[in-house]
């Protein structure tokens, strides 16, 4: 194990500021490239799943509003709605190709937004099958319950 993998575990953020100023330095061979491709590789985990925890919780909230006669909730599902749509499509904005991945998992989305639902209000009676927009626009944009 070299000084700098054993810093990586020791005191991460020193790991960071180190790795930040050799790379900006072109030191090259000081680089902990293990690690470094690992924290790359997990940053874009990271936005994969955030686009989909995002995308889950934004079906969640319109098929509230949507399916299930409660007025006097309207206002909360809306204001979450809108709150989502505004984050997916800035995390859209900043990564242009999560659209390939919206395609991908719009349907494990759907399907894990249902069963959400479902728990919460059994009575309910929603579509199996994903019954919205596709497209990322009409659904960060659109309004599907009037």
């Amino acid at each position: 194990m070299t000084d700098t993998q054993s810093l990586y575990e020791k005191d991460y953020a020193l790991w960071l500021d180190r790795t930040i100023a050799d790379l900006k330095a072109k030191r090259l061979e000081a680089i902990d490239w293990q690690n470094l491709i690992e924290e790359v590789e997990d940053l874009s985990r990271r936005e994969r799943q955030e686009l989909k925890s995002r995308l889950t919780n934004l079906l969640e909230h319109i098929i509230k509003r949507s399916y299930i006669s409660l007025p006097e909730c309207y206002r909360g599902w809306v204001n979450t709605i809108v709150r989502e749509q505004q984050e997916i499509e800035s995390l859209l904005s900043d990564s242009p190709s999560l659209i390939n991945i919206f395609n991908q998992i719009i349907n494990v989305c759907w399907s894990n937004a249902r069963k959400r639902v479902l728990r919460e209000y059994d009575e309910v009676d929603l579509p199996l099958e994903y019954p919205f927009p596709c497209d990322p626009d009409r659904l960060l944009n659109d309004t599907f319950w009037e």
